[in-house]
């Protein structure tokens, strides 16, 4: 896991977060990594996986539709463009 230092944060703000941290019952680093995780990370995020098969699922396409076309490609990797 990736380790994060913040250099010249204010007292004030370092106090503001071991209050928030104490009233929602975790550490400093933890109140700091959940932050983090909410503000990069939303939950109602639109998740692109979850985006194509929603796609999918509007167009009609069904598990039959897809096995065929795992029958119908290709097994070994495509080669790679070339540009000259």
């Amino acid at each position: 896991m990736t380790a994060v230092t913040i250099r010249n944060l204010p007292e004030e703000t370092h106090r503001a977060l071991r209050v928030r941290a104490a009233i929602n019952g975790r550490s400093t680093e933890a109140e700091i990594r959940a932050i983090l995780e909410d503000a990069v990370r939303p939950e109602g995020r639109v998740r692109l996986g979850s985006l194509l098969a929603a796609i999918a699922r509007r167009a009609g396409v069904t598990d039959e539709d897809v096995e065929a076309l795992e029958q119908a490609r290709g097994k070994s990797p495509a080669e790679p463009p070339k540009f000259e």
